[in-house]
């Protein structure tokens, strides 16, 4: 469903009845950008059934271990993330703007349907309540840092949630969810990446958790190559190694994805970047110099607030325009973000 460019603000309130504060999600000026958290997009903390999942998973990769346990509902799903990437990428966007933050987001349910892509009918308010319940529901042990921080106990995606308004038939028309710690730090720390809008279109969950992995690794770089075995691990699937190369065969087929392609070969998984081939394009260099993924964090804390790729890309297009190509590249990266300092 295609909807028109809204502009999004992001207010702080301060409630004097419950002097509780929160943020309130106005829909009238622009979202800069979606957000999604790193954490969720390297490890898979969401299902990707659509059918109750009471499965408990664990993952371990390079001596990161998560467990997540349902709960009665289920698992939260893929779609229900979607709740916490519209709440987290308008609390970010506010502590850009200077504004203190806050774990309680309170907005309106029918700008998230609307902007997220879904519609407006009695079935999708009932489907945003059992949402809600499945990510408060949901506990989380993990060795996984946050902002640097280690939670050592047992914790829900978000703590709690509330109907703030409701009609005469009992849908939820404005709601209020209190952020984890967990989760809250990492949007503190701005351990958020930028996604493209286009991510709400997609409706299988297996092509949203691939766009995910793409963006995680592959960014705006060339290339990023897995085996499939890891792939299969890293999202989180069920399925037998045959049947999980058989669904990313239809996903190459119908090619989908936003910013990515994907293709697979003699079990190896391919993302190939779409904007490095535009950007290749428009420069008319036939090969790009690849920075290292450490790189990456220096300069986000040599350049606080900002999307990274987004500075990634103005960077390339400066040195497009110079004579000879830099020849410590990650380091004259670090330094452009430097230059930029914290965003404004």
């Amino acid at each position: 469903m295609a909807i028109e460019n809204k502009n999004i603000q992001i207010n702080y309130i301060k409630n004097k009845q419950t002097n509780s504060e929160f943020f309130n999600c106005d829909l009238f000026e622009v979202l800069p950008y979606w957000k999604d958290d790193m954490v969720s997009m390297e490890h898979p903390v969401f299902s990707l059934s659509t059918k109750p999942d009471i499965r408990t998973l664990r993952y371990e990769h390079n001596g990161n271990t998560i467990t997540i346990f349902p709960s009665s509902l289920g698992l939260p799903t893929t779609h229900d993330k979607d709740i916490l990437i519209y709440a987290a990428s308008h609390l970010r966007a506010a502590i850009n703007q200077g504004e203190a933050p806050s774990r309680t987001v309170r907005f309106t349910t029918h700008d998230f349907l609307i902007l997220t892509h879904r519609g407006t009918g009695g079935c999708s308010y009932e489907r945003f309540r059992e949402a809600l319940r499945r990510l408060s529901g949901t506990r989380i042990e993990t060795n996984i840092k946050t902002g640097k921080v280690r939670i050592e106990e047992g914790f829900g995606i978000i703590d709690t949630w509330r109907s703030v308004k409701e009609d005469s038939t009992g849908k939820v028309i404005a709601a209020e969810i209190k952020f984890s710690e967990w989760f809250y730090n990492a949007i503190l720390s701005n351990e958020l990446l930028t996604i493209n809008p286009d991510y709400f279109e997609l409706r299988k969950p297996m092509e949203r958790r691939l766009y995910e992995i793409g963006r995680k690794h592959c960014g705006s770089q060339q290339l990023f190559k897995i085996r499939l075995d890891k792939l299969q691990r890293k999202v989180g699937s069920s399925s037998t190694l045959r049947e999980f190369r058989r669904i990313i065969g239809k996903i190459v087929t119908a090619n989908n994805l936003p910013d990515y392609e994907v293709s697979i070969s003699e079990d190896i998984v391919t993302f190939s970047s779409r904007t490095w081939r535009i950007h290749a394009s428009i420069t008319g260099q036939t090969e790009l110099t690849f920075l290292k993924p450490e790189t990456f964090e220096k300069a986000r804390a040599a350049a606080p607030g900002w999307d990274i790729h987004a500075l990634e890309q103005q960077w390339r297009e400066w040195m497009s325009k110079k004579k000879e190509p830099p020849r410590r590249p990650d380091s004259a990266f670090i330094a452009f973000c430097r230059k930029k300092g914290p965003c404004p």
